[in-house]
């Protein structure tokens, strides 16, 4: 079992950064997949990123691909989603997620543990 606590997110101006943090509890963090997953009014829950053990090479969305970056400190069984060039369409409440699975398919039914969630919103 792992909990998932989100923070970091807020308005701010197109263009701008933000770093979204997914604080995680558990002894076994470091054998979990995380990802991050965002969701608009209206829409379907959708994957941004994902990162699994050390050394394995994450994976992004088409949508934020070189304006997203997701990194994790299994010290401190944080994830971190670093967000650049913020842009209108990127207004969601944003999830962190994990999953035992070592190559989850970028869908939210392949997570099984989930946060509350963060609102980021984009101001043009």
């Amino acid at each position: 079992q792992v909990q998932l606590e989100e923070s970091g997110g807020g308005l701010v101006q197109v263009g701008d950064s933000l770093r979204l943090s997914c604080a995680a509890s558990g002894r076994t963090f470091s054998s979990y997949t995380m990802g991050w997953f965002r969701q608009a009014p209206g829409k379907e829950r959708e994957f941004v990123a994902r990162t699994g053990w050390l050394g394995t090479i994450p994976n992004y969305a088409d949508s934020v691909k070189g304006r997203f970056t997701i990194s994790r400190d299994n010290a401190k069984n944080t994830v971190y989603l670093q967000m650049n060039s913020l842009k209108p369409e990127d207004t969601a409440v944003y999830y962190c997620a994990a999953t035992v699975r070592t190559a989850p398919r970028p869908d939210f039914r392949e997570y099984g543990f989930w946060g509350r969630g963060t609102q980021v919103t984009v101001s043009s």
